[in-house]
């Protein structure tokens, strides 16, 4: 296995509906991966359909994407994704819904009723955008909004009026719940107590609109498109209907709610859908299996699991490459999609999905065996020798450990990895093969060679995840992730203490944080190879030298240079590239341009002249200067009372290679440019942070004041060093 550059892309302008719950993924990954490896029009296949955005991006590509999609919702977003409504279709169907009847009143004026609140400025009849409560408590503590009459905004606390619009609705809750449920578990059904249970998540005011709601779709004699538009707005209420929006977790994976969440106004909800639901890309041939699709690309939806599908697959499709994101356990979004289900297509649609409510527990024991019997019915339709992208949005330890033990005893070999922090999608490319599994032996030394290999590369500490994944990495290469007879509970555990026994218990690892979890803080070598240079220092050297060459240039194609020269678990992160960029360039409209001081042959007559200036100060503050092969001395009487390091760059590292003085007589002079660097430099590596320890920061700009000063004494200069410390620039990232 060799190391693969991570594939970059761009964050999605409208991440869309349910993006709470699907995988963070950035755009042009796929497309890019599939570029010389599948020729357009082939016949791609995704076994999990756990992401939309992934399946349209391969069909817009120009690809044929068999997707196998068991989730009745995220199969519908597959639909829409490809019918790319436009929002003149959704605005007509959304006035459709309006101007359905509830009782004598239009349905829109009618749910609008429900959030009705006061202005506290001004006094008038007002929407409320959302209300704020309180788990356990009967009624909201505050309300949102924004005055379209006086312009007042923000949050304030409840009226006796609004409390009381709540208990009327919930004194009528029986009703409203009974009907939803008919529409998933009647009477009888044995899963009617895990859909009650499910329930809990929806106060009663969401679950009378959302009644009213589903009551008005059997009514609306609307034609089969506008109806498929009607129930997506709807689907979005569905969503925001929920009590699972909160700060606390942003990105919900069971169904629980926080201590304080927010009830949205669920008419404003469809208002909103519109702009979640309006593509702007072009739409793409959708068909559902066996239907044919055009050889300039589609999507041909298979309804069910991957296993269901039948050999005429492999006799009829000739499947050249997957492409999928890896489903992780998400109790919260498999519950709701069992509701959601039945309440817009009836409890047929929801049947086949019905186990939703029923699992409560989700544990990566779990997630390993479903992920090992997809993986090997994807074996049994894809041909040796065939690639498969395998894409883990939110990786951490046990979701990494679970998705490559399932491919790998499944029949497929780890070609290439890549990973750039926690919160991207890990990376990994695959080849079915069908060769036979050699017995193995799970042993320490292979993990902790592994691991030794991937720090000294490194050059610096890294976070645990990206050592657990270099030693998963090296396990998956042995086949030594599972035995024939294990069982894969066993499986996991005793992989991920392999790991963790690896780093505890060797002297060679030193562990940098504040808590004793070993996924915590950064993990290095304690005798580290002070000849290698570190991560950063090469991301700084190569990102100059590609923008001496290049500016102006787009960020993208600073990253594309800059994955190909360090790749696998080396990706450097977006923060390190802008923390790089920041100190080094300017952007003006998306392009980032070199700044004319820090061209080589600026930087280099401004050292020489700077060179004279630190002499100048040194005889201000009686000293002589010396110089030796890499500092300016300050001595007085024989004696050195400064070592002053003139450097242009943030290499601190190599200063710290050649210095051969006690740190408190240290200083670093360097551009002010520079000084931002240094803090993020320092922030993130523990160890370069300790070794600084004592050295003061000198930037140019206060090296020339100094030497305007006509009477320096030493008293002064350590005040001057002092007040102007160096730290991170405003607005810089400081994410790892």
């Amino acid at each position: 296995m060799e190391p693969q550059p991570y594939i970059p892309g761009t964050q999605p302008a409208n991440p869309g509906l349910l993006s709470r719950f699907l995988p963070i993924l950035e755009e042009g990954t796929v497309s890019a991966w599939l570029t010389n490896r599948v020729p357009p029009g082939g016949w791609l296949l995704d076994p999990f359909g756990f992401s939309p955005r992934l399946v349209l991006e391969a069909a817009r590509a120009g690809y044929r994407v068999l997707v196998a999609a068991n989730n009745p919702i995220t199969r519908f977003l597959v639909e829409m994704a490809a019918s790319a409504p436009t929002e003149a279709e959704l605005k007509a169907a959304l006035a459709d819904l309006a101007a359905a009847r509830k009782g004598d009143e239009r349905l829109e004026t009618h749910l609008q009723s429900l959030y009705l609140t006061t202005c506290e400025k001004c006094g008038k009849t007002i929407q409320a955008e959302a209300f704020l409560w309180r788990k356990g408590e009967d009624a909201p503590y505050a309300r949102v909004y924004t005055c379209p009459h006086c312009e007042d905004k923000g949050e304030r606390l409840v009226t006796p009026a609004d409390v009381e619009r709540v208990h009327e609705v919930t004194r009528s809750a029986g009703l409203h719940r009974a009907r939803v449920l008919e529409r998933v578990a009647p009477v009888g059904d044995p899963d009617r107590e895990y859909a009650e249970e499910a329930l809990q998540a929806y106060l009663p005011r969401a679950l009378y609109a959302l009644a009213t709601l589903i009551n008005s779709l059997d009514r609306l004699p609307a034609p089969p498109e506008r109806m498929r538009l009607i129930l997506a707005l709807v689907l979005a209420a569905c969503d925001a209907g929920n009590s699972l929006w909160s700060d606390e977790r942003p990105r919900p994976k069971q169904l629980t709610v926080s201590s304080q969440f927010r009830e949205h106004n669920l008419w404003s909800a469809l208002e909103l859908a519109i702009g979640q639901w309006a593509e702007t890309g072009s739409r793409v041939p959708w068909e559902a299996w066996p239907r044919k699709l055009p050889e300039s690309g589609g999507i041909c939806l298979f309804e069910g699991r991957l296993k269901d599908l039948s050999e005429q697959v492999r006799k009829e499709i000739p499947i050249e490459a997957v492409v999928a994101a890896v489903p992780r356990p998400n109790q919260a979004f498999w519950t709701l999609s069992a509701l959601w289900a039945g309440w817009l297509w009836g409890r047929e649609a929801a049947e086949p999905f019905k186990v939703g409510l029923r699992r409560r527990r989700y544990d990566w024991a779990w997630n390993a065996t479903a992920l090992s019997a997809a993986f090997r019915h994807l074996a049994d339709l894809l041909p040796a020798g065939k690639p498969m992208l395998a894409l883990m949005s939110e990786p951490e330890p046990f979701f990494v450990t679970s998705a490559l033990t399932a491919a790998e005893t499944s029949g497929f070999d780890l070609s290439g990895i890549a990973l750039r922090t926690e919160h991207d999608p890990l990376q990994t490319t695959w080849i079915h093969s069908d060769s036979v599994r050699p017995s193995f032996t799970r042993d320490l030394e292979p993990v902790r060679r592994a691991m030794d290999l991937y720090l000294s590369e490194r050059g610096g500490p890294a976070p645990y995840l990206h050592l657990h994944t270099a030693a998963l990495a090296a396990l998956t290469g042995m086949h030594a992730l599972k035995g024939a007879d294990e069982d894969l509970d066993d499986v996991l555990r005793h992989t991920n203490l392999l790991v963790e026994s690896a780093l505890t218990g060797d002297a060679r690892f030193s562990h940098f944080s504040a808590g004793e979890s070993v996924d915590t803080g950064l993990w290095g070598l304690r005798e580290a190879d002070g000849a290698v240079e570190s991560l950063t220092d090469r991301v700084e050297m190569a990102t100059v030298n590609f923008l001496v060459k290049n500016s102006p240039c787009l960020y993208l194609e600073i990253e594309n240079e800059l994955y190909a020269q360090f790749r696998g678990l080396n990706t450097p992160s977006k923060a390190m590239l802008y923390n790089v960029l920041y100190s080094y360039a300017d952007r003006d409209r998306g392009l980032w341009t070199l700044r004319s001081e820090d061209h080589p042959a600026a930087r280099r007559e401004e050292l020489k002249q700077l060179a004279g200036l630190i002499e100048i100060v040194g005889a201000r503050l009686g000293c002589g200067t010396r110089r030796d092969d890499s500092a300016f001395l300050w001595e007085r009487s024989g004696v050195v009372e400064y070592a002053l390091y003139l450097s242009a760059s943030a290499l601190v590292s190599r200063v710290l290679a050649v210095n051969t003085h006690p740190a408190e007589k240290c200083v670093l002079v360097l551009p002010g440019g520079r000084a931002a660097l240094v803090a993020y430099k320092l922030k993130r590596n523990p160890a370069l942070a300790e070794h600084m320890r004592g050295w003061r920061m000198l930037k140019f700009r206060l090296l020339r004041a100094l030497a305007e000063i006509p009477v320096l004494t030493p008293q002064t200069f350590e005040e001057q060093l002092a007040g102007d410390p160096v730290k991170q620039a405003e607005g810089q990232l400081m994410m790892f």
